[in-house]
């Protein structure tokens, strides 16, 4: 084992003097930073929260700074002026995903839309998807559901408000995103046993984990092979797991076609697609199991974090939480549930939301990569460079918002900022050609929940709790969540 390590040392060692000196002359324009390591680049500057290190480092150095992580370049941007360049102005070029171990492995060598190389094979992917499983037709298609599986945990919660029972919110929001998604994707609910040992859950978290995880070969390819940290073992087992779990699932669908009479959940939609030709472009199933764990991915974590961050924020701030019950009793009134028909008409609602999403972005960081060189700002950006916008660091810009660190939806009264992408002081779900597809439906999962649970209970903090006891930290991620989790104790406030 010792010379494998001695022999890798000596190849970054030799790489890495190479590269220094090819690029002396080449670095002259790039964007400013602090010095690097020798090998290593800039990872000492990164600690748990990557994304708060990164905002500090842009504070200091400007709204576009480079760094280098092993032997990857990469582009920081912290600004909405900045962020703009390369989501517009130059969208083009920076459209592009960079290869990694993990989008190998869990998209199906980046067959998907997540992960997917940038080109004439991705665009037809997500037309495809966004016009099939993602149309406001297609989302309207399982609104009864939706109402189904939210009254459901009403009902549970209600008989906890009866005996004055904490609840554990991650958990139950964590459970109804599950549902819901699952019924969506695949027509049915899955229990623990039906995935893997670990159980569903369980192994959906370890492979957002994994995927986010710090791999080696990625910062330093030549390494890659000799798998030091195991990453490729653990990658290729849960990449496995659910290859064999879509196949059944796959496999039931097409047996059980015939009996399928109102509606088809997206794995219909797909292998109706895949057997009719109709897509236009290569599709078999690795393709359509490259959507579905997507949407899975997807769908499940982002919803439930963005919810428990907008609940976090109403239980700190009980006059908002008054203000918003408020709205809520004069568009829906106290005798009945949310309608996703509210919606619409629930504007406080609406800068809640917002203004939860500029504080807590659930993807903190946008990853892109230049696919030619070009020049930003002044600046020369190398092709293959990679670029991290740092979504939450703009939500905190004092230049674009006064007050930033206040949650304070009254903001949006005048300030007309929205979070479809156009306005790029608030993008939490991207801007661009890699904007996400999914936007209208997870926006409207995230409204309707955050609405039910504020209309139908009051909500405390557990006994000796004040409100500036609520844990705020995060826990970094492929999906940015909660540390901990949020216990409250319901009370249910409607007339039925």
């Amino acid at each position: 084992m010792a010379w494998i390590w001695t022999t890798a040392i000596s190849a970054i060692i030799f790489l890495y003097l190479l590269q220094q000196f090819l690029n002396l002359k080449k670095n002259k324009k790039l964007p400013p930073g602090p010095i690097g390591l020798p090998i290593l680049g800039h990872f000492h500057f990164l600690g748990k929260n990557p994304h708060h290190d990164l905002h500090h480092l842009a504070q200091k150095h400007g709204p576009i700074i480079y760094l280098r992580f092993g032997s990857v370049p990469t582009i920081i941007v912290s600004s909405p002026a900045a962020a703009e360049l390369f989501l517009k102005t130059h969208d083009a070029i920076f459209a592009n995903r960079p290869h990694h171990e993990a989008s190998s492995y869990l998209g199906y060598e980046q067959r998907n839309i997540v992960f997917g190389k940038y080109g004439q094979y991705w665009r037809n992917m997500r037309k495809l998807c966004t016009l099939e499983l993602l149309s406001n037709l297609k989302i309207s298609q399982f609104q009864t559901m939706r109402k189904t599986e939210l009254s459901l945990l009403v009902g549970l919660l209600k008989k906890a408000a009866e005996t004055g029972e904490t609840v554990d919110l991650s958990v139950r929001i964590t459970n109804l995103s599950a549902d819901m998604t699952c019924l969506m994707v695949f027509g049915k609910k899955y229990e623990d046993s039906d995935l893997d040992e670990k159980g569903f859950k369980e192994v959906m978290k370890e492979t957002m984990e994994e995927a986010a995880a710090f791999n080696i070969g990625d910062y330093f390819p030549y390494l890659r092979g000799l798998d030091l940290q195991g990453s490729a073992r653990r990658l290729k087992r849960l990449s496995k797991i659910f290859d064999g779990f879509l196949e059944r699932i796959i496999d039931e669908h097409v047996k059980n076609e015939k009996e399928k009479k109102d509606g088809q959940d997206f794995v219909d939609t797909m292998m109706g697609i895949m057997e009719s030709g109709e897509a236009g472009f290569e599709f078999d199933r690795r393709h359509v199991k490259a959507v579905l764990l997507d949407m899975l991915l997807a769908g499940m974590d982002t919803s439930a974090a963005a919810v428990e961050w907008a609940l976090s924020e109403v239980i700190r701030h009980p006059e908002v939480m008054e203000k918003l019950q408020k709205e809520l009793e004069e568009v829906v009134g106290k005798d009945k549930m949310v309608e996703e028909s509210h919606l619409p008409n629930l504007k406080y609602l609406d800068y809640v939301v917002r203004e939860s999403f500029r504080l807590h972005p659930v993807g903190p960081l946008l990853i892109h990569e230049s696919m030619e060189d070009c020049e930003v700002d002044g600046f020369r950006i190398p092709k293959k460079t990679r670029v991290l916008i740092n979504v939450w660091a703009i939500g905190r810009d004092p230049v674009a918002w006064k007050d930033p660190e206040k949650f304070f939806p009254e903001r949006f009264y005048e300030n007309n900022v929205d979070v479809r992408g156009r306005d790029f002081q608030l993008i939490p779900f991207g801007s661009g050609r890699r904007g996400c597809p999914g936007l209208q439906l997870g926006l409207t999962m995230v409204q309707l929940m955050v609405a039910q649970l504020v209309h139908c209970f009051d909500w405390e903090l557990p006994i000796g709790m004040m409100n500036s006891d609520l844990d705020m930290s995060e826990n970094f991620g492929l999906v940015t969540a909660r540390a901990k989790h949020l216990m409250a104790i319901p009370s249910y406030r409607l007339l039925h």
